[in-house]
């Protein structure tokens, strides 16, 4: 038997790799504390130095502990979760218009970041014990662990932490060897409900027209009639295809005007959970200048900063848009702006490497392991480290909508940096053991 070591627990990429994140984050949420007089007027890097200790101490843990003990308990898990949202949802505090926050006083920590961990845990533990069943009935129960927490995400609104989860929940599915066509319905069910959530504010606001489909979206009325229509075509092409011997071009039939249909139904609930700033702000990056001084603003200045970089940036502590506060929110969502204004191309660049050799550790690390479990977990990580890298720098680009998704090991803040740091002391734990079968 092989005797273990304590830094062999330690993947020595990864590790690196982090604690290099760490550092360029602190240093920017420093320079992002600095006003246009060159006075540090917040401490937040002080804090953040302190998250990265106890994250360092998470992140230990969690490397050498057995990360398959965690199967056994992970539904008592995702039942405290549960409970927790519940809880934050009725007595939470608001924070950027979100009840999604548990604290006393300046201390305070988001209980859905750390639901990421939760979550991750127990899907790669039904995935793991339902092997060899029935792939519908698999689709369902894992889309039932994947709904509940985002319903209660949703209601707070949160909308930018609860689309996290959904990356998640495909990445797990599809290495799970779910049907491809069964994650495609739901993908395209979810995109159907997005696309007629945000038409009529899109129509509103950027198109400027009064088209008549766009119409029956805000009518009550209309859009019933329109439910019924889509869900009488999808019931006939059924019928057809079914005991008529239609051709096949009936089953896409079909399979289209469902999607319309589950997308009609659904955005109507939508539309009542979101108010129409927080779909504008969805939208608006595809013309910032309709509403410049409001919901337009932040991706005008981040686009600013980071042009203004240039190939090796304006040098450290000597931006403009961060020192003069033009970025709002700018050692969270934004602090790859400040970085880009700074440290230019290169420096972007540079980070982007880092992130890329995360994902690649964490695909070779899927591909290695020998037990199914942590292979879920690994893969899980991977959605979480793909779609906060992704949609932060896309959003800071104005490529992407504004939905305050911080960047994992730069932004500011201790609940996403503790996730972080407990997904990457997982990964490890998982390495480490990838050939042990006992």
């Amino acid at each position: 038997m092989r005797e273990n070591r304590f830094y062999e627990a330690f993947d020595v990429i990864i590790l690196l790799s982090v604690l290099v994140l760490v550092t360029i984050g602190i240093a920017f949420i420093y320079s992002s504390g600095i006003n246009s007089e060159g006075i540090l007027v917040t401490n937040e890097y002080i804090k953040q130095i302190i998250w990265a200790g106890i994250g360092l101490v998470f992140l230990v843990f969690f490397a050498m502990y057995d990360y398959r003990r965690f199967e056994r308990p992970a539904y008592w898990f995702y039942l405290a979760l549960i409970l927790v949202l519940i809880y934050t949802r009725i007595f939470g505090r608001y924070v950027n218009g979100a009840r999604s926050w548990l604290g006393i006083g300046d201390f305070g920590v988001q209980p859905s970041e750390f639901g990421k961990i939760v979550f991750i845990l127990t899907l790669a533990k039904y995935l793991d014990v339902s092997e060899g069943e029935n792939p519908v009935k698999r689709l369902l129960i894992s889309s039932a662990i994947f709904a509940l927490p985002i319903l209660l995400i949703l209601s707070q609104p949160d909308l930018g932490t609860a689309s996290v989860y959904i990356p998640i929940f495909f990445m797990m599915c599809f290495m799970a060897g779910l049907p491809l066509r069964y994650l495609l319905f739901i993908f395209g069910s979810g995109a159907m409900v997005v696309l007629f959530t945000i038409l009529p504010v899109w129509n509103e606001y950027i198109a400027h027209n009064s088209a008549v489909f766009v119409t029956a979206l805000t009518n009550l009325k209309l859009k019933i009639i329109l439910i019924l229509a889509c869900a009488a075509v999808t019931l006939i092409s059924v019928v057809v295809r079914r005991y008529f011997g239609g051709k096949k071009y009936f089953y896409w039939i079909g399979y289209g005007f469902l999607l319309v249909t589950i997308g009609l139904i659904f955005s109507t609930f939508a539309g009542k959970v979101l108010k129409d700033y927080q779909i504008k702000r969805l939208i608006v990056f595809m013309d910032p200048s309709v509403d410049p001084l409001g919901a337009g603003w932040n991706i005008i200045q981040s686009k600013i900063a980071i042009g203004s970089g240039g190939p090796f940036g304006r040098s450290f502590l000597h931006g403009t848009q961060s020192h003069y506060r033009f970025l709002p929110q700018q050692s969270t969502d934004f602090i790859f702006s400040i970085l880009s204004e700074e440290l230019g191309f290169a420096g972007g660049a540079f980070v982007f490497i880092l992130y890329l050799i995360l994902m690649i550790r964490t695909i070779f690390i899927i591909k290695n392991t020998s037990n199914s479990f942590g292979a879920y977990i690994a893969s899980g990580v991977l959605g979480l480290l793909f779609i906060h890298f992704f949609i932060n720098v896309g959003m800071v680009m104005g490529i992407m909508p504004i939905t305050g998704i911080p960047l994992l090991f730069l932004s500011y803040g201790g609940s996403s940096l503790l996730t972080a740091m407990t997904a990457m002391g997982l990964l490890m734990s998982i390495n480490y053991r990838k050939f042990d079968f006992s």
